[in-house]
């Protein structure tokens, strides 16, 4: 049990440090709104993880593979995503900020449910986090022989991990707040809404063109190779 704890925890930490529109949020919501509302929305992001690892224990490979897959679903939530940013892109451009805006308020019960709901709706509309978590199971199951307790422990460490390592980015983030301007602030949400169009966007092409796509990251982690072989 042991090796399966220690072969899960660099899982843990590759998850924690994974560039994609939950990652961008969580630092955004804890410097705009400090750590309650950030480990609120982590919640909602790690709950969508366990629903993704539970279909892919509970569903057979070909159904997964289909699913993972299908075009229409990278499109819907490529669609989504890019939606949402240029929602928060517009509201970002027309807002007014005051000094009021960087005090972090006491969250009501109300509004830490709707940052779970939001995490949870983020995470869950990436198709390719299914993916990832399919994908460890593909590799790992066997190697764990399928047990149910082993998987449990395996996964649950992964997922510990992960949220020991976000609390640290959380607390990390939350000091940018006292160095927060109007100027700042716009900046900031712009940048993030940009990032959510930039990965929507992606989304869509790969389920209009995944040959085209999957090419060009081939090409990207041979170039990256060649160069870390250059550098030893």
């Amino acid at each position: 049990m042991l090796q399966d704890i220690f072969t899960a925890i660099p899982l843990g930490f590759f998850l924690a440090f994974m560039v994609g529109p939950a990652f961008f949020i969580l630092l955004e919501t804890a410097a705009l709104r400090g750590f309650k509302a950030a480990f609120s929305f982590d919640m909602g992001v790690i709950l969508a993880d366990i629903v993704f690892i539970f279909i892919a224990y509970f569903s057979t490979n070909q159904l997964l593979r289909s699913i993972k897959d299908d075009p229409a679903l990278f499109i819907f939530g490529g669609s989504v995503l890019t939606i949402y940013g240029l929602i928060a892109y517009i509201k970002a451009k027309n807002a007014t900020y005051t000094s009021a805006d960087f005090e972090l308020q006491k969250l009501k019960k109300k509004d830490v449910f709707g940052i779970i709901v939001k995490g949870f709706l983020l995470n869950f509309i990436n198709i390719g986090v299914l993916g990832f978590w399919l994908g460890l199971l593909i590799i790992f199951g066997p190697s764990l022989d399928m047990e149910g307790s082993r998987l449990i422990v395996f996964f649950s460490t992964i997922i510990i991990t992960y949220l020991v390592i976000d609390i640290f980015k959380i607390l990390l983030a939350k000091k940018f707040n006292k160095k927060l301007t109007p100027k700042r602030i716009t900046l900031f949400k712009k940048g993030i809404s940009c990032l959510l169009i930039i990965f929507g966007v992606i989304l869509i092409l790969r389920g209009i063109m995944p040959e085209k796509i999957e090419q060009i990251e081939q090409k990207f982690e041979t170039t990256s190779l060649e160069v870390d072989e250059f550098k030893l």
